[in-house]
Order: C-alpha cells, then structure tokens, then sequence
C-alpha cells in the first residue's frame, strides 16, 4: 500500500430520502464514529421514523465493503456519515387547503445521506452536539428519574398568612 493512499473506505448513498436533513442529522449524529455493530443496534431499536432508512444505508455500506473492498465486515467503523438537503431548494411543494379558499404551501423536505465506514476508527473523535441522543425512554428510566431527589428540586415550606389571635401573641403569657 502507497502511504499516500487515504484510508480504505467503502461508500454508501442515498438520494432523495423523504425525511427531512434536521431529522436524519439528529439520528446521523447519534451514531457517527460508534462501530457497526453499535451503530446497527441503535438505529434497530430507537423509536424514530428517521432511524430506518439510515439501518438500511449502513446495511447497504457494509454489504459494499464485504462486495466490492474484501473488507471483513467485523469491526468496521462508521468513518464518515453526511446529511444534505435534496434538490431544488430541498424540498417539494404540496397544496394545503387554509380558510375562506385559499391555499397555502406545504415544503416537504427531501435529503442526500452518505455514509464511509472503514477498519479503524476515525481519527478525530466526533463532536458531542445536543439533541443527538435517539435512546427510548422506558416507564421503568422515566419512574427512575421521578423517584430521584436530583429530579426535582425540594419546595420552599410555606409561611402562614394567619393573624395571631390575641390570645397566641408572643410574650403573652
């Protein structure tokens, strides 16, 4: 191998998605840089509608690699994943009927994703960026997180609004 040569990568595209690129870049971010084993798992069991076709993709990267690279599939890396707008300003235009006959446009968004994955991991590691995380919340981590005493701060103790009567006044005794 040249040491000029960049790293060994299998490519996977996707075209035209039909999900908008802020709600695939939340599931993309949760996953880059995991291993595909990881990443496989995650995508399987979260409960977003943007997760599916990015389990399809990285199915589809891995397939590459095996296929067209002779890569082992084992311990592959997801090295690179980019999410982009789709053609046209990004999305496609839909009639949406408003009151006394008039219309207004509704913007379906369409998005390109593309995703590397290679045998090491990448070199830097990726940025932590909020709203990433695509984990279910069960009813037992919900009940365990209400329970806590860090959840909810303790309330203030009440003052009493009532008049001493003259028979309760202080010194009075």
């Amino acid at each position: 191998m040249h040491l000029d040569a960049p790293p060994q990568r299998a490519v996977a595209h996707l075209k035209f998605a039909r999900v908008g690129p802020r709600k695939l870049r939340r599931v993309a971010d949760a996953i880059r840089g995991k291993t595909v084993r990881e990443a496989l798992v995650l995508l399987q069991f979260a409960g977003v509608y943007a997760s599916e076709p990015l389990e399809k993709l990285l199915r589809s990267a891995v397939a590459n690699a095996d296929h067209n690279h002779n890569m082992e599939t084992e311990g592959l890396y997801i090295v690179k994943i980019t999410v982009d707008g789709g053609p046209g300003g990004g999305f496609t235009k839909r009639l949406d009927p408003r009151a006394q006959g008039r219309a207004a446009f509704k913007r379906k968004r369409m998005s390109h994703v593309t995703i590397a994955v290679g045998p090491q991991p990448p070199q830097r590691a990726p940025k932590r960026r909020p709203g990433a995380s695509i984990a279910l919340s069960t009813i037992k981590t919900r009940r365990s997180a209400a329970a806590s005493p860090a959840a909810k701060p303790p309330k203030p103790a009440k003052r009493s609004t009532r008049k001493p009567a003259s028979g309760d006044a202080p010194g009075a005794a």
